[in-house]
Formats: structure tokens, C-alpha cells, sequence
């Protein structure tokens, strides 16, 4: 009986060990990759529409290669992002070179989930507030670079980010005093 009270004893450490060490990895399978210091933008270079932040002088910002893992039901946070020419979106989309309405249903993901552009045109399900939405990625929200002229001088993007439209913002219900940044799920549609 000591060896069978034992033995199960040891299984039970055998399998809170594997996974702690499963958990482990997922948390550090995505550490930041470097850092960028902060530039002061020239007047007039960074568009803070949707209360998109500009980057500071001297600040240090994170930047990641990374996403965390894609599940279905990925965690997230919600960002607000006109693709409208002239928008804090800056120049065209990178999938199709487009511009795109802000009542269009469209999204930039983080670097880690563009996946270098394998999800472009494709459709994500998002969910929050009791709602979905199907949206188009059409762009990356860049966590590698940022502070300079392509990123409209913008800080890198976190790893996290769903950036999404006027209209995912409205399908989802959201009030408009709570648009910004809005803990999300969302998944491959």
C-alpha cells in the first residue's frame, strides 16, 4: 500500500512538473525582441486621430516579433484605427495597397498574428460586449518598428492589438465613450 500511495504521489508531481513547465513556455513564447528610443515627431507628422499616441523624445519603447499563441479564442485588446486616407492609419493598407472606409469592417494585427501577411484578406471572427463580428485583415499594426516616418510617428504597435475600424467598433456595440482600447477574443473565421 506505501509503494501504491507513492507511486501516486510521484505521478501527481510527475504531472504538476510538465505542467508547469508547459505553461512555462507558452508565457515565454513570446518575449519582447528588442527596444527603439523615441523620437520627437516634426510638426505636423503624427496624426493623433482615435487618441493614437505619438512618440516621445527619449522614451524607450518595446518592440516584439512575437505574438501570443493563437487559440480559438485568442485574448486581445481592441484598438481604434481609421484606414480612411488621411487617417492615423497613415499610408495604404499592406495587403492590398488600399485604402478602406471607416464603415467597413477591417483590422491591422499585431506583427506576431500578420504572420507576415498570411492572414491578409482574410477573415477573423471578433467577440466582446455579447457580440461577433467577421472583419477583413488588411494591414499590420508593426510591433517591430515604429518613431519614424512609415509609422507615422507612432510608437510600436504591442503584440496584443486587434487595430480595427469604425465599424468593428459599431457591430460590437461598443458605446463610443468606451472606444480605444477594449479586451477582446477572437479567432480565425
Amino acid at each position: 500500500m506505501k509503494n501504491s500511495i507513492m507511486g501516486k504521489s510521484l505521478l501527481v508531481l510527475l504531472m504538476f512538473a510538465t505542467l508547469t513547465y508547459c505553461l512555462d513556455a507558452r508565457i515565454q513564447s513570446c518575449q519582447p525582441s528588442g527596444s527603439i528610443r523615441g523620437i520627437k515627431p516634426p510638426p505636423g507628422q503624427c496624426n493623433p486621430e482615435n487618441d493614437s499616441d505619438c512618440c516621445k523624445q527619449g522614451k524607450m519603447y518595446t518592440t516584439y516579433t512575437c505574438s501570443p499563441p493563437v487559440t480559438g479564442n485568442t485574448k486581445a485588446v481592441l484598438t481604434l484605427k481609421s484606414f480612411q486616407k488621411g487617417g492615423d492609419g497613415g499610408g495604404p493598407s499592406e495587403c492590398d495597397n488600399q485604402y478602406h472606409s471607416d464603415d467597413t469592417p477591417v483590422v491591422a494585427l499585431s506583427t506576431g498574428w500578420y504572420s507576415g501577411g498570411d492572414r491578409c484578406l482574410n477573415y477573423i471572427t471578433i467577440s466582446a460586449n455579447g457580440r461577433s463580428v467577421k472583419a477583413k485583415v488588411v494591414d499590420e499594426c508593426d510591433s517591430t518598428m515604429g518613431c519614424d516616418d512609415e509609422h507615422d510617428y507612432q510608437p510600436p504597435c504591442p503584440n496584443n492589438i486587434v487595430d480595427a475600424s469604425k465599424a468593428v467598433w459599431k457591430a460590437l456595440g461598443i458605446p463610443e465613450d468606451n472606444w480605444g482600447d477594449y479586451d477582446i477574443t477572437w479567432s480565425d473565421a
